[in-house]
């Protein structure tokens, strides 16, 4: 390692350091922005914070995918079963969780009529999901 590539690392270490102990802006008066994005340990802790961010979002679309298609085959089979459902059944439905969503799958299998899903939805309160 060249001696500024070396003086770079630790100047970056310290600056990591530093921020648990000072303020922010009081370190980057003593330590320039730029040579700090230049170190290899803060190009490490950016790339790390990236991903796990791409990580997180993409179990969030995960997640969203499931619910919109559990949705979807809730309403097919609710619509093949019970006939035309009201929107403000579709809208309680479409704020199911995922776990929700399967259980009312199973449900759905014994309803007769509208009233059935009505009274599945009043027992199964909506998640914020």
């Amino acid at each position: 390692m060249k001696p500024t590539s070396q003086r770079q690392s630790v100047s970056a270490a310290v600056q990591v350091l530093a921020v648990l102990r000072f303020d922010k802006d009081l370190i980057r008066v003593v330590f320039r922005e730029d040579t700090m994005r230049e170190s290899v340990i803060y190009q490490d802790i950016l790339q790390q914070g990236l991903q796990q961010g791409v990580q997180q979002g993409l179990q969030q679309g995960v997640q969203q995918g499931k619910q919109e298609e559990g949705v979807a085959l809730i309403l097919r089979l609710l619509n093949r079963r019970l006939g035309s459902i009201s929107s403000e059944q579709q809208q309680s439905i479409q704020q199911l969780s995922v776990a929700q969503l399967e259980d009312l799958a199973e449900a759905l299998l014994d309803f007769s009529n509208s009233a059935d899903l009505e009274n599945w939805l009043h027992e199964h309160p909506m998640s914020n999901a």
